[in-house]
Order: C-alpha cells, then sequence, then structure tokens
C-alpha cells in the first residue's frame, strides 16, 4: 500500500470528517480510497467515444493570480469547443462560470479537466450529452439545405 498525502483547508477538513463519520468510516483514508474508486469507476463508464455537447461549471477565486487571464486563454486555445460562457459573481471572491461545450467526448472531457485542474479552480462539475450528426431538419424540411453547418441530434438509448 502506497501513503499519500493531501493538505486540505481547515473547513474542509471539517466538512470531509462529518461525512466520514455520517456515512460510517474508520477513518480518513477508508473515506478517501472509497471516493478515489467512485470516481474510477465513474470514469470507466464514461466511455469516451462520440460526439457530446456539455456544461461545465465551476467556481473559481478571481484573486488568485492571473486565474481568469488563464481561463480566458484556455478557451480561446479551444474556441472550436467553447460556444459561450456565463460568468456571475458570487461574492467578493467568487465568481462561477459555466461553459458550454461541444465536440469529440473525449476532447470535451480533456478540456474540462484541464479547467478543473487549474489553481483555484473548485466546485467543478462536467455534464455531458452524447449526440451524432444531423443534416436533417425532420418531417418537413422547410426547403433549405444546411450547406457548412449541421445539425447535432441527442443519442437516444
Amino acid at each position: 500500500m502506497q501513503r499519500v498525502t493531501v493538505s486540505l483547508e481547515e473547513d474542509l477538513a471539517e466538512a470531509f470528517d462529518a461525512l466520514a463519520a455520517e456515512r460510517g468510516y474508520g477513518s480518513r483514508s477508508e473515506a478517501v480510497r472509497d471516493l478515489v474508486r467512485k470516481a474510477i469507476a465513474e470514469r470507466r463508464e464514461e466511455a469516451a467515444e462520440g460526439d457530446c455537447v456539455a456544461n461545465l461549471s465551476y467556481v473559481y477565486n478571481h484573486h488568485v493570480r492571473a486565474l481568469a487571464q488563464r481561463l480566458t486563454e484556455i478557451s480561446h486555445q479551444h474556441h472550436d469547443r467553447v460556444l459561450a460562457t456565463f460568468h456571475i459573481h458570487l461574492d467578493h471572491d467568487h465568481c462561477l462560470e459555466s461553459v458550454m461545450l461541444k465536440g469529440r467526448t473525449a476532447d470535451v472531457r480533456a478540456l474540462a479537466d484541464t479547467i478543473r485542474a487549474e489553481r483555484g479552480v473548485r466546485f467543478g462539475q462536467l455534464n455531458l450529452i452524447a449526440v451524432e450528426p444531423n443534416g436533417e431538419h425532420g418531417p418537413a424540411d422547410h426547403g433549405h439545405r444546411h450547406g457548412a453547418h449541421e445539425h447535432l441530434r441527442p443519442v437516444v438509448g
């Protein structure tokens, strides 16, 4: 077995201890191992195939040096995947951003991981919806074609 050291802010450590006690863990290590196993299992279940649309929401501390600039640069580097960004000021220190994404599922997930890994970003949550390209308009195509763009249809089933 390997020993791993994790540093937590005081309030986060207290909340984690309360959660561990509530769920009946005998130690922090047992609780951490269970969380790691769960995260790995969830990742396996999210097969990185096909296309998706997604929403990545995260909270960040805008006082962290150059973080807002780095987040903007990441979005610009991936302008082909970023459709829109919604920004809310939560308090004097924290902002909530919600970024709408589209593209290959593996690429969208990698972009989300890059953003969530930035120092100062917290509470990142990615919501993926599998889609497939669809050039049709449906039963009534209204007599027009879609030359340069394609529609995306949610994958059912």
